[in-house]
This record gives structure tokens, sequence and C-alpha cells, in this order.
């Protein structure tokens, strides 16, 4: 039934389901995984990185998260081109407000404002939806320290722990047993860590399949901090995800 349906974002099924974008939800679901964790003195993003091959150049960048302005970040599941685009509409966006207002944007508008553009492509004919996932997290002096999830559908909403990718699921019901509410930053990198070392494919954890990021407040200025390999291997080490041996080799 649903083959008549699924050729364009545009038309409802029967049952009142828009199959393009459900079908863009599912190819999220391929990615590597992505969770954040909102803390009492900052926000944790963590993000698994799919190395396809071992001849590929480990690039200098990150693969998983994005810096959108100075008191902003996220990290991504999905089609990374897509990604870019929006990411890059994010960031005009945030640079035109501060141009217009004088201050920072607030995070819950600036993310608003890109599930309107996500949400666009799901209306009009010609379009396909935008095959990616974000999870934001940022610190604006209205509601401090926030963390979103945004979906191919324009859907947004807040979170005090999030998964998205592959595995979300698993990921999720994890969250939801150990999250503390006044949890720190330091138990949320462990937390995050675990629950990624249990959701993921591979089976031994090591610092090049990761990537961690952190958005805090240093002597009242926000800050953007992405953990080094080095930094990132201590960390296994310690929360006891690794062994050391494996980090000397």
């Amino acid at each position: 039934m649903s083959r008549r349906y699924d050729s364009r974002t545009t038309i409802f099924s029967p049952e009142g389901r828009l199959y393009q974008v459900e079908y863009a939800m599912e190819a999220i679901g391929n990615a590597g995984t992505a969770i954040g964790i909102l803390s009492k003195d900052g926000v944790v993003l963590v993000g698994e990185k799919k190395v396809t091959s071992k001849l590929l150049q480990t690039s200098t960048s990150t693969e998983k998260m994005y810096k959108i302005d100075d008191h902003v970040a996220c990290a991504v599941a999905g089609i990374m081109s897509d990604a870019n685009i929006l990411i890059n509409t994010a960031r005009v966006q945030a640079q035109r407000y501060t141009f217009s207002y004088q201050e920072p944007m607030p995070v819950e508008q600036l993310v608003q404002s890109l599930c309107d553009t996500k949400q666009g492509y799901t209306q009009f004919g010609g379009l396909r939806p935008f095959g990616v996932s974000f999870l934001f997290a940022g610190w604006d002096k209205n509601y401090g320290f926030q963390l979103y999830t945004s979906d191919p559908s324009g859907n947004y909403g807040g979170w005090k722990a999030a998964a998205i990718g592959a595995n979300n699921q698993a990921a999720q019901s994890m969250l939801k047993q150990d999250y503390k509410d006044e949890i720190t930053r330091e138990e949320a990198v462990q937390l995050a860590l675990k629950v990624l070392s249990k959701t993921m494919d591979s089976t031994s954890l090591t610092s090049d399949k990761l990537e961690l990021a952190e958005v805090f407040l240093s002597s009242g200025k926000v800050k953007y901090q992405v953990s080094s390999s080095d930094s990132l291997s201590k960390k296994l080490v310690k929360f006891g995800l690794t062994q050391p041996a494996a980090e000397a080799s």
C-alpha cells in the first residue's frame, strides 16, 4: 500500500503518514551514534566515528562535532553533506542576530529557526528532507545550559539526556536508568562513554573511534572544548572502559 504514497514528501498516505520523511529518519539509524547529556555545570556531547577503511587519512578536524557560535555547538548523525548545509545556515543566522542585537542568539530560537528550514523541505514538491539529526548544546542568559534534538521532520525538543543515530533506542533506555538530575560534567562524560561503549557496534572502545566535546562556563564566558585523542585515551582508562596496555600500543 505504501508504494503508492512514498514517491513524494507532499502526499499523505491514508493512515496520515509521510513516508519520505520516515525514510529520512531511517537513514539516520545507519549513522554513528551521538549522545548528549545535560549536567549542572555544562553539556557533554559524545559521538562515534565510523572508520570505514584503515587506509583513510583520519581528519584533523572533527567529524561529528561542530561549533555554530561561541555559545552553541552541535553533534551530527546522518548524511554529512546535508549537515554541512544546515550548519552553515545556522552559523549565518547566529551571526545575523548578533549583528542586529549585539548579543548572542538564544539557543532555542536558533534551533527553532533551523527546524523551520528543515520543515520547509517536507512540505514543498521537488525537495527531499534533510537526512540528518542534530544534538544542540548551548548556554544563554535566559535558561542557562540547554540540550536539544532535532530530526528531518523539523520537530525539536529539549532533553536532559538524548541519543541519535544507530542503536539510539538502546542508548536512550540506558540513559533513562542511569541519569541523575544533579549530575556533574565529569560524571556526564563517564555516563556518555559508558553508554556508547555498550551500544557501539565495535567491540573495543578507543580514542580514534570517538569524539568528545563539552560546552561549559569558564571565568563567566561560555567555552567550547573538544577533547584531544590523548586526553580521551586517559579518560577511557580512568573510567575502566579500555585497558592501559591498549593505550600504549
